[in-house]
C-alpha cells in the first residue's frame, strides 16, 4: 500500500469516526438536552463534511493531477 492510500484509508477511518460521534451527540441530545451534546455533534458532523471533501479532492490538494 503506497503512502497516499494509506492517507485515504486514515481519512475515511476519520470521517466514519467523526459521523458515528456526531450521531451519538445528537441521540444523547434527544434524550436529556443540553447544549453540549448538541454543540460536539455539530462540530463533529462539520469535521467529518469537513474530512469528506478533503478526501474527494485529494489530488487537488496535493497539486496532482491523478492519484494510483
Amino acid at each position: 500500500m503506497s503512502i497516499i492510500g494509506f492517507h485515504r484509508f486514515l481519512i475515511a477511518t476519520a470521517i466514519v469516526f467523526c459521523a458515528v460521534f456526531a450521531a451519538w451527540e445528537f441521540r444523547i441530545f434527544s434524550a436529556s438536552g443540553g447544549l453540549g451534546p448538541l454543540a460536539l455533534g455539530v462540530l463533529f458532523a462539520l469535521a467529518a463534511a469537513a474530512l469528506a471533501y478533503y478526501l474527494a479532492n485529494l489530488a487537488r490538494f496535493l497539486n496532482r493531477e491523478t492519484l494510483q
